[in-house]
């Protein structure tokens, strides 16, 4: 969701009261909700005119909704199962119709990162490893952040060599999280793990904790080190894009986020950048970033980091195409 739709979501959930908001909460995933308590919450005053346009707005779109099936259960199987096999759709048709989580962590998704680093500080690293790979990358590498260096690069190198998950595999944890898994030993292993995870996670630890754990992976497995570094991608890649996949991010992209992300981006890429703007929106982008003070670095990775979330999602969408990422030319 951009911006724009945050900002809408939040001005007609404010419209709605407090009981009927509450109810659209409890259908929301954790992020969502995260991400619309903080909209709400800086949200001070909405002209009647903004809030009218929001209202009338939705009111058309759900005026144009339909049931268009009348069994949707059977509809999601049937597509999931022509879409990836029976294999791969039996997991998420599991999730999307029981409405649960089976791997017994979901309660792990609404703590903050420090919460769960204090739960998992003392588990075994493979364990750690196993409930690392079914949170969202950037919680887990807030999680990670918390952990000691030695813990959080032996976290690493277990998820970038994990090749599945069993839900057993949890039991180690406490007896809490035994409990609330559904299934057990019936269900199928589930594709989580891998480089691909280790590096998206690494993605959001932050230049000096990414530099110590990929030098802590190499000194295991050489090789493996260079697969997850080959699966990264960072702020300078975007440099890979071509200028439709650029024209494409930066309609996504507030000015203020991309000038500070461009304070620290290398001269090439800040050139490219503005050669897919306008004349007159590259020159105001020139003159923004002369006239802007020096920045904190942390401030600069943070908005870099905040447009490469965009990216991903453009690509995950098929909006945009990233080049490069080792064994897959195109994602």
């Amino acid at each position: 969701m951009d911006e724009e739709g945050l900002t809408d979501s939040a001005i007609f959930l404010m419209s709605l009261g407090e009981e009927e908001a509450a109810e659209v909460f409890k259908h929301l995933s954790p992020k969502e909700v995260q991400r619309l308590g903080e909209t709400i919450a800086r949200t001070r005053t909405v002209p009647r005119e903004r809030v009218e346009a929001v209202v009338s707005k939705f009111t058309e779109t759900a005026s144009r909704q339909s049931l268009l099936v009348s069994d949707t259960g059977d509809y999601v199987k049937n597509v999931l199962r022509r879409a990836l096999g029976d294999d791969k759709a039996s997991l998420l048709i599991d999730r999307i119709l029981q409405g649960g989580d089976i791997s017994g962590i979901e309660s792990l998704k609404w703590m903050d990162p420090l919460s769960v680093a204090e739960l998992l500080r003392n588990e075994h690293p493979q364990i750690v490893a196993a409930i690392i790979v079914h949170l969202d990358h950037e919680q887990a590498s807030g999680v990670l952040k918390h952990l000691s260096e030695r813990l959080r690069n032996d976290v690493l190198l277990r998820v970038a060599t994990l090749e599945g998950i069993q839900p057993t595999a949890l039991k180690d944890l406490n007896e809490v999280l035994f409990k609330v898994l559904a299934g057990g030993d019936k269900i199928r292993k589930s594709s989580l793990g891998g480089v691909k995870a280790a590096a998206e996670i690494i993605n959001f630890l932050g230049t000096n904790l990414e530099s110590t754990v990929i030098e802590s992976i190499r000194g295991h497995d050489p090789d493996l080190a260079q697969k997850i570094m080959d699966k990264m991608f960072v702020f300078d890649d975007l440099i890979n894009l071509d200028n439709k996949s650029m024209q494409v991010m930066l309609k996504e992209v507030q000015s203020d986020a991309l000038i500070a992300a461009l304070k620290g981006a290398a001269p090439e890429l800040k050139e490219k950048i503005l050669s897919n703007m306008s004349s007159r929106a590259a020159e105001s982008m020139r003159e923004d970033l002369e006239s802007r003070g020096p920045m904190r670095l942390s401030e600069v990775e943070a908005q870099q980091k905040e447009i490469l979330k965009t990216v991903r999602r453009l690509a995950d969408e098929g909006q945009i195409v990233l080049a490069g990422g080792g064994d897959d030319a195109l994602i």
